[in-house]
């Protein structure tokens, strides 16, 4: 299993949210890169980062300071926020970014999301983040009325592989994951699952290997030291050594 320390970058700055309320952002971190070389230094070879204006606004508004880190560090970035159209893919992929989060747009504009993914295949993700099993869209402003496991059917019928997966209850408690919805997205898709949204310590990344999960993303449980990012890359390594959360890279 690949864990991914979560950089959210809003006005610029690396904050952190609870259950995805804008209101309550309080930074976490004085600067994007060297925070991004603190994970590496720990051992971390993928990083998750966010465009929380752009997620809101639907379009890129912090794309400089991500790609900054990407020319500072050696991770493997997955980015999401405000990508709505092909000019946003592809400004991110030729900068260096190794896979784009498409969200709001797997709900409002499939069409995109299949030509996206025809286009550059694995380098494409889809995030779908719920409340109470709804999917929400918008930067989670717009909750629709479609249920999570079938919006992940739909995306898999026209060719995702990777689905990031939020419990937006769970986002920024440090509470744990949802691991019976994770469960039930697993059952009803082939595709990888990366669960994000509650992850607070190493007893979540266990049961998260225990669900051979294929990643895992880690935000506020590192900022706020109740993970510790090598111990759970240990574990991750470990279960991936016994065939648990398999990382496929």
């Amino acid at each position: 299993m690949i864990v991914l320390p979560a950089i959210d970058i809003k006005d610029g700055t690396c904050v952190r949210l609870f259950k995805g309320d804008f209101s309550t952002a309080y930074k976490v971190a004085e600067d994007a890169v060297e925070t991004a070389k603190g994970f590496a230094e720990q051992g971390a070879t993928w990083m998750h980062m966010v465009d929380l204006d752009g997620a809101k606004d639907g379009e890129r508004k912090n794309s400089d300071v991500i790609l900054n880190v990407r020319k500072n560090t050696s991770l493997k970035i997955e980015v999401g926020g405000g990508i709505r159209d092909m000019a946003s893919v592809e400004y991110y992929l030729n900068n260096g970014i190794d896979r784009v989060i498409l969200g709001s747009a797997a709900v409002k504009n499939p069409e995109f999301v299949k030509t996206a993914v025809d286009e550059y295949g694995m380098k494409i993700a889809v995030g779908i983040d719920a409340i109470n099993g709804m999917v929400s869209a918008e930067g989670w402003t717009d909750t629709s009325e479609i249920k999570f496991t079938e919006l992940a059917k739909r995306m898999e019928q026209i060719g995702i592989s990777c689905i990031i997966f939020t419990d937006i209850s769970k986002d920024g408690m440090l509470s744990g994951p949802n691991l019976n919805q994770l469960d039930e997205l697993k059952a009803a898709v082939s595709c990888r699952i990366i669960a994000s949204g509650g992850v607070s310590n190493l007893k979540d990344i266990v049961n998260l290997t225990d669900l051979n999960i294929y990643g895992a993303i880690c935000g506020k449980s590192i900022y706020a030291g109740t993970l510790d990012l090598k111990a759970a890359l240990n574990v991750a390594h470990a279960a991936e050594r016994k065939g648990k959360g398999a990382s496929y890279e």
